[in-house]
């Protein structure tokens, strides 16, 4: 018994030496700076939908839909992705990060075809209730702002 305790012990020793140490305040300002860029930027998009006449409620919705619609792309051009390996987790702010989640395995999978790659993999690993409410969110916000004007 004992043996195996410091067995334990050397190899946990060992995955110390060979880990890579994280620079943890570093990690923390840019995830800090990040993520409130993306809510500057929100806000920013919240006062421009604003000052050309929406009212409040449609601003707020707009702003949601603008976030989603610009972290989906960035994730199809890879660059969303390139962001979150530098900025960390500030860029898992709730809107834009779980567009990136439902939109990352859709573009991994599209070479299998829409129905069985995209399709298919993007519930598999996104989760439905993710997936759904985020494009629920974009289709309530489109039909709200075209029909229930």
């Amino acid at each position: 018994m004992e043996t195996n305790k410091q067995a334990q012990k050397q190899y946990a020793k060992m995955v110390e030496d060979v880990s890579p140490k994280s620079p943890i305040g570093k990690n923390c300002v840019l995830a800090f700076l990040s993520g409130g860029l993306i809510c500057a930027i929100g806000e920013g998009f919240l006062q421009l939908y604003g000052k050309i006449g929406f009212a409040e409620e449609e601003s707020l919705l707009l702003v949601s839909v603008t976030l989603i619609g610009i972290s989906a792309l960035l994730t199809a051009l890879g660059i969303y992705g390139k962001l979150g390996k530098y900025c960390g987790a500030g860029t898992e702010v709730p809107i834009t990060g779980f567009a990136n989640s439902v939109v990352s395995p859709a573009i991994e999978f599209k070479k299998e075809g829409m129905v069985l790659g995209m399709a298919a993999k993007m519930f598999l690993l996104a989760g439905p209730v993710i997936v759904y409410g985020t494009l629920t969110s974009m289709v309530v916000g489109v039909v709200y702002y075209f029909v229930g004007r």
